[in-house]
């Protein structure tokens, strides 16, 4: 989609302020805010999730400018985040016809994002999980088991790591379907869809 800038003798008042990017409104704020805090718990900086929700709530593509002004981030920050938000496919560069900067979009397929997150980052860390509780258990394999204590201790603990060893792979496999079912058909989700309204 090809966006074009507003013809000058029909841009509004609210136009002309989103032009500057003079900050953010108090729905804005609180979203933007709300995100931040998931985006921390997920292992995410910060501003990511801040720089993200504000695209996802314009109604226009916003220049690297206009992130920097409505977050009051510094020019390196705003282009640093979007980097990485790039690299995760959760925001894309939009032409904008007239103009010769880069200007940005949020990917709005809600489920697309998540499900490649955990694709790519909660599946490889979990399959490191069961990498390394593998291992242990070859390590207890081979460990000395002369006398009762001994013997003891390793079926004690091969018992209990064969508990997380099985509880891990129950993950994996349950990330695997989810991201597999979603994948192929994405009706089971709720009716909202994560994203596919009004697309």
């Amino acid at each position: 989609m090809v966006y074009a800038q507003p013809d000058e003798a029909t841009r509004s008042p609210r136009d002309e302020r989103d032009e500057r990017g003079d900050g953010l409104t108090e729905a804005e704020r609180l979203v933007s805010e709300a995100i931040a805090r998931l985006m921390v718990l997920w292992g995410f900086k910060r501003n990511m999730g801040r720089v993200w929700t504000v695209l996802f709530l314009s109604e226009r593509p916003l220049s690297a400018r206009d992130l920097q002004c409505k977050l009051e981030l510094s020019s390196g920050a705003v282009s640093m985040t979007l980097g990485e938000l790039s690299k995760w496919g959760v925001v894309h560069k939009q032409w904008v016809q007239g103009d010769r900067r880069d200007y940005y979009v949020a990917e709005a397929n809600l489920w697309k994002m998540i499900s490649r997150v955990l694709r790519e980052r909660e599946r490889g860390e979990v399959s490191a999980v069961i990498e390394a509780f593998e291992q242990a258990r070859r390590a207890l394999d081979r460990e000395p088991r002369d006398g009762h204590a001994a013997a003891s201790r390793v079926a004690f603990q091969r018992e209990r790591l064969g508990r997380l060893l099985e509880l891990a792979k129950l993950g994996r496999s349950m990330l695997d379907a989810l991201i597999a079912n979603a994948r192929a058909d994405a009706s089971w989700l709720p009716r909202f869809t994560l994203g596919r309204r009004g697309r």
